[in-house]
């Protein structure tokens, strides 16, 4: 058994220089600012990973910029960096650096709290990943956010199922997708209702598991969400395999597992090779099944993935057990070396007293956060002027989200009447003062900014071209749409550079023919409405457009 471990670490540690060996330029910039934590170094991490369009928007520091405030962001994006690349105990050691440096329970340390809950779930570690999402849960509970709650929720909701507690992972899942009903968010309900699906799963309650994953399937493919779409296929196959509907499940699994390889999603990927595998083995195809099992495998070892890896490992001595037994056992061992390194005493020990402890103060929470939408303000403008201030910005912040989601439904709308309109091939009206109808009106104002190539309509220009005071344009347009003129007339710009990228023009081009300045400026209103930029729009299947 000591010359298995040894040869077992010999592997993990080639794969790890293998993995080394494959840097690339962003994983030299974060060398060259641990090596030398510069400003300048700071930028050049951050310029790259702008590139790849991998943060919200772009981030630059000032060369007076205080260094822990410089090392704290870059070595959460590096853990977040190394996360989305499954380099998972690289992220952990970033965020574990990260962490110490936010001075306050702010909305960053809780991104950062729940980075690391995930981190050490992919590591097996769940007695860390309980602790860090019950702190980014508890600072998630004051701010009141729903959709922050939810997301934390979702989190301890996978620690729990990952440590074969299901019946507490069902509390969670199903806390978590009331609050994502609130904050109104369906992408958040879409992975949230795949969550529960595969809690369900593991309660054998396999027709409530089909119904959640058909469920998140067909929001996620109303959303456009391919890769996410295919994610739920694969949990919709464990529900089949569930119900011994195995045909279907490898049905299932196999377009999943199409999409996934074209997206590059390796986590994923391996998963979905490990159910292939079990619903082939179900069908007596162990041949089939070997090597489905033995990709999941070194795709997890490569990761560093123990908890999934073990399931991999039991796969292969299955579909070996027949045919070469010798092999069969040496999976075996594997097997049993992982299961005994991950499900320890102290780590189920620490998750039931957790537990014990979310359980006494779950009604205080939920009153909690019942209270805290109503009293927040008065707390914080008894205490001081700046808490005030704080809680304004705060409500600022919620209505924008609310706005841009209502800008998302209009742009629809505005789609859907632009074709409609135009299939009733009406003809231009000869005198342009004449009275139009609604309809007409309508028609004649989406034409007007669409027309625009530089985008600057605005309700003068419109007035005008349509022989008619502003004030008189205004009234008609709230009339008719319930919008404010400069409402509707973003929602017809958003259409139109949906439309155009949809055409295949360059983003610059069309950020100039909806009237933005500056490519920045356009990613961050595109982003705002539709959830993607618009280079992660136009490099996925054009689904979502009504062109």
């Amino acid at each position: 058994m000591t010359h298995f471990k040894c040869l077992f670490y010999a592997i993990v540690f080639l794969l790890g220089l293998r993995v080394m060996a494959a840097d690339g330029p962003i994983d030299h910039s974060i060398a060259a600012f641990d090596q030398n934590q510069l400003v300048s170094n700071a930028n050049a991490v951050f310029d790259l990973l702008n590139k790849e369009q991998f943060t919200e928007e772009p981030i630059h520091f000032s060369s007076s910029a205080p260094l822990d405030s410089v090392r704290q962001q870059v070595w959460y994006w590096a853990a977040e960096w190394y996360y989305d690349k499954n380099q998972y105990d690289r992220a952990r050691r970033y965020a574990s650096k990260a962490l110490p440096l936010y001075r306050s329970n702010s909305e960053g340390k809780a991104d950062c709290l729940n980075l690391l809950g995930c981190i050490y779930v992919r590591l097996g570690d769940f007695r860390n990943a309980a602790i860090n999402a019950k702190q980014c849960l508890t600072i998630d509970l004051s701010s009141g956010d729903h959709d922050r709650i939810s997301s934390s929720m979702n989190t301890l909701a996978g620690i729990y199922m990952a440590a074969k507690q299901s019946d507490e992972a069902e509390k969670w899942i199903l806390q978590a997708i009331d609050h994502a009903d609130k904050a109104n968010n369906p992408v958040r309900k879409a992975t949230l209702l795949g969550m529960a699906s595969e809690v369900y799963h593991t309660l054998s309650r396999e027709q409530l598991a089909l119904d959640y994953a058909q469920q998140s399937y067909d929001l996620e493919t109303k959303l456009g969400r391919q890769l996410q779409a295919a994610i739920r296929l694969d949990q919709k196959s464990s529900a089949l395999m569930g119900l011994k509907r195995y045909d279907e499940a490898e049905k299932a699994l196999r377009t999943a597992i199409a999409v996934m390889r074209e997206h590059g999603d390796a986590h994923s990927l391996a998963i979905a090779c490990n159910h292939l595998g079990t619903a082939l083995i179900w069908q007596k195809r162990e041949a089939e099944a070997y090597p489905c099992y033995q990709e999941a495998a070194d795709l997890f070892v490569k990761m560093g993935d123990p908890f999934n890896e073990l399931y991999a490992r039991r796969g292969l001595c299955l579909s070996l057990w027949e045919s070469h037994p010798d092999r069969a056992r040496a999976e075996l061992n594997r097997f049993n070396f992982l299961k005994d390194s991950l499900y320890t005493h102290d780590a189920n020990e620490v998750l039931a007293r957790l537990n014990a402890e979310f359980g006494n103060d779950k009604l205080q929470q939920e009153i909690d956060s019942e209270r805290n939408a109503h009293i927040r303000d008065i707390i914080i403008a008894a205490i001081i002027f700046l808490g005030l201030v704080a809680a304004i910005w705060y409500v600022y912040k919620r209505r924008s989200r609310a706005h841009m989601r209502h800008i998302n439904n209009l742009v629809r709308e505005v789609s859907r009447l632009r074709l409609a309109l135009a299939a009733t091939d009406a003809p231009p009206i000869a005198d342009p003062s004449a009275q139009m109808d609604d309809n007409e009106l309508q028609r004649r104002i989406i034409q007007c900014v669409n027309d625009d190539n530089d985008g600057t309509s605005s309700l003068e220009s419109i007035a005008d071209s349509l022989s008619m005071s502003a004030s008189t344009l205004r009234r008609r347009m709230q009339r008719i749409t319930g919008e404010s003129p400069k409402t509707y007339i973003q929602a017809i710009l958003m259409d139109k550079a949906r439309r155009l990228l949809d055409q295949g023009n360059a983003v610059a081009d069309v950020a100039q023919a909806c009237g933005y300045s500056d490519n920045s400026s356009f990613t961050r209103a595109f982003k705002r409405v539709f959830g993607e930029t618009p280079t992660q729009y136009r490099s996925r299947p054009q689904c979502t457009s009504n062109a």
